[in-house]
């Protein structure tokens, strides 16, 4: 939903990751449909994802995500190259110049500059790095997976911060985590998965508390769950 922060919470291998890679058309979808804004997609890749308003941050952000060798600018604007380019194809780097120092402002990045490389940032500014690229294609849904994972507190604080933002504007945004304090503090309501499959929800108009137990009832196939 526009403007709502939506947890997807399930113990390690129920299939977290696998949706949401399914929903960013990294995966091909066996049964079911996606659906936006009232919308059917047919998402073969994620270049259709991407065209379609959904962006997807990745667990591994050094493996999957960011481009290390090359520069924090780089980084950032690699999302739009093609939209932003000039007549001919050209590189529009007043674009590319005002978007990154737009970037870096808003999100808080903590860089010398523009042009130093992703790899020698901290596990938070390369986080926020990735946030900056997708939130630069003005997504409609925002998949982040363990978007906290391996950076300090304050990095965890700020991003926090991003994403309240981000669904202030309208943005839907869907956050995986394995930390349950954390997808329970920033969530308007919790999906449960269990081995593949959906299994419940709490918070919102659930009707079930949005707790660390209720949820690990849903994940472990309990059935002890406290209403709200």
């Amino acid at each position: 939903r526009a403007g709502e922060v939506l947890g997807l919470a399930g113990l390690v291998g129920a299939g977290r990751s696998e949706l949401a890679r399914l929903i960013f058309g990294a995966d091909r979808i066996a049964g079911g449909e996606i659906w936006l804004e009232g919308k059917r997609l047919t998402l073969r890749n994620p270049l259709d994802a991407i065209n379609n308003g959904i962006a997807y941050l990745t667990e591994d952000r050094k493996a999957q995500g960011l481009f290390l060798d090359m520069s924090v600018r780089e980084n950032i604007t690699i999302s739009v190259l093609g939209r932003d380019a000039l007549a001919g194809g050209l590189l529009n780097r007043a674009a590319m110049a005002r978007l990154t120092a737009g970037s870096i402002q808003d999100l808080r990045v903590r860089v010398a500059g523009p042009f130093v490389t992703a790899g020698a940032l901290s596990g938070g500014n390369q986080q926020k790095l990735l946030i900056a690229r997708w939130i630069a294609i003005n997504p409609k849904v925002l998949i982040l997976d363990e978007p906290t994972k391996g950076v300090d507190i304050g990095a965890k604080a700020e991003i926090y911060r991003i994403i309240s933002e981000l669904a202030a504007k309208g943005v839907a945004v869907l956050v995986i985590s394995s930390e349950l304090p954390e997808v329970i503090g920033i969530s308007d309501r919790i999906l449960v998965m269990r081995e593949g499959v959906i299994v419940g929800e709490v918070g919102g108009s659930s009707g079930q508390a949005a707790t660390q137990e209720n949820i690990m009832a849903l994940a472990t196939g309990t059935t002890e769950m406290v209403h709200s």
